[in-house]
This record gives structure tokens, sequence and C-alpha cells, in this order.
């Protein structure tokens, strides 16, 4: 039977420091809903089962490695793993932008919600669109897709490689830039309709000065409003996925 020495643990912990960064800013698993010891254990118990795995990756970056290379490679692989979970943070991050500018569209930019993802109230529709893309990722099993990706930054971003900064900012613009463009799809209905009826209740003002136009155009707006959304919301939250799915393919 083989002891288990000092390195196998410092490995592990090297591991753990990529895997809980990761997560402590993923969507899904980093929810303040979930308690930190939940959390914690995840965390805890992902590091266990991948360290086997990842051990010819991490065991060369420890070798000969004195007290201050071990201090430097825990922050590089903090870094790793933090910059791999912003980068599908963005794309919740792109929703959640997009989902008040949709409820403002609405009308509904002032009615603020309780807040259950978000440290901050927002608008009740857009706790909704957040809500029903998170249960998505672990309904769709895409959770399963993060820990694949997790694994396979081992090969992108060794450790013994360090952080590389300028290949992590191109990577975070790409995924900024491609996000938001996916989130004006998803709101240029909202967008156009909004744009239509002020168009049109503007119109009105000038033909009509009397009428009360906020007044008139509100409840247009809220109904108009809500029934694209129940007729395109199945199109939004299959779009949502899709793309960050493909996301989380591609790496």
């Amino acid at each position: 039977m083989s002891l288990i020495s000092t390195d196998m643990i410092l490995a592990t912990f090297v591991v753990f420091c990529r895997v809980g960064a990761c997560l402590m800013i993923m969507p899904g698993f980093s929810s303040a809903r979930i308690p930190m010891q939940v959390r914690l254990f995840v965390v805890i118990g992902l590091s266990l089962a991948m360290s086997p795995m990842l051990m010819p990756s991490v065991m060369p970056a420890l070798a000969g490695t004195g007290l201050a290379g071990l201090v430097g490679l825990i922050v590089t692989e903090s870094l790793i793993g933090a910059q791999f979970g912003l980068v599908g943070r963005l794309f919740f991050l792109a929703l959640q932008t997009i989902g008040q500018a949709i409820a403002m569209f609405m009308g509904f930019g002032m009615m603020a919600g309780v807040a259950i993802d978000e440290p901050d109230p927002v608008p009740a529709l857009t706790s909704f669109m957040m809500l029903t893309a998170t249960a998505l990722l672990f309904i769709t099993d895409q959770h399963w897709e993060i820990i694949r990706g997790l694994a396979g930054t081992y090969v992108l971003l060794p450790p013994l490689g360090g952080f590389d900064a300028q290949f992590s900012l191109i990577r975070i613009a790409d995924t900024l830039s491609e996000a938001f463009v996916l989130a004006l799809q998803i709101a240029s209905p909202f967008l156009v309709f909004s744009f239509i009826l002020n168009f049109a209740m503007g119109v009105m003002n000038k033909m009509i000065p009397q009428v009360p136009v906020y007044f008139v155009s509100l409840p247009f707006m809220i109904a108009g409003g809500l029934m694209i959304f129940y007729f395109l919301s199945d199109e939004i939250f299959v779009l949502f996925n899709q793309r960050f799915g493909a996301w989380l393919a591609g790496g």
C-alpha cells in the first residue's frame, strides 16, 4: 500500500485553488442562495475527484519548488480558475443587463422585484429570466460541461505555463462581444416594439396635445411586451442555452 506523500497533498491543494476560484464565479455554483458550507464541500469533493486525473499535469510544476514558487503557483492557479469562471459569468451578466433593458422597454423598469440570485432588487422579469437560465444550466446537464471544460484548462493552460494575462484578456474581450451580441438578438423584438409604439404615441401627442400620452401608452406597452415575451420566451431561452452550451463545448 502506497502512502500519500506531501507532494500529492500539495498537488490536490493546487487543483483546489483552480477549481475553487472557478466555481466561486461561475453561474449556478456561485449563487448566494447556496450556503457557503455547501459550496465549500462541492469544491472539496470535486477537487478530490479530479486530482488523480490531473496529477500528471500538476506534479511537474511542484518538482523542486520552494515556498516562493508554491505561493506563485497558488496565485496563478487561482487566476486561471477565476478567468474561466468569469468568462462563463459574462453570458449571464449580459442576459441580466438585457433583461433590465427589456423590462424598461415594456414599462417594468421602475418596478423592482425580489432579489433572487442578485445582490440588489431587479425587475421581476429580469429575475424570472435569470432564474430560468440558471435552472436550464442544470436541467440540460451543462454543469457537467463546466467540469469537463475546467479539466480541459489543464491542457490549454498547464500549471507550468503560468498565467498568460494577454491570452486571458483576449478571451474575455471576445466572450464579452459574443455575449452582448447574443443579448441584443434577444432584445431586438422588444426594442422594435418599443420604438414603434413610442413613435406612434409621439405622433398622436403632436396631433392631439390634450391626450395624456404616458397613461394611454403604458397599458399598451405592458400588454404588448408581455404578449411578445409569451410567444418568444421559448426561443429566447433555447437560443441562450445553445450559445452558452456552444461556448462550453468549444472551451
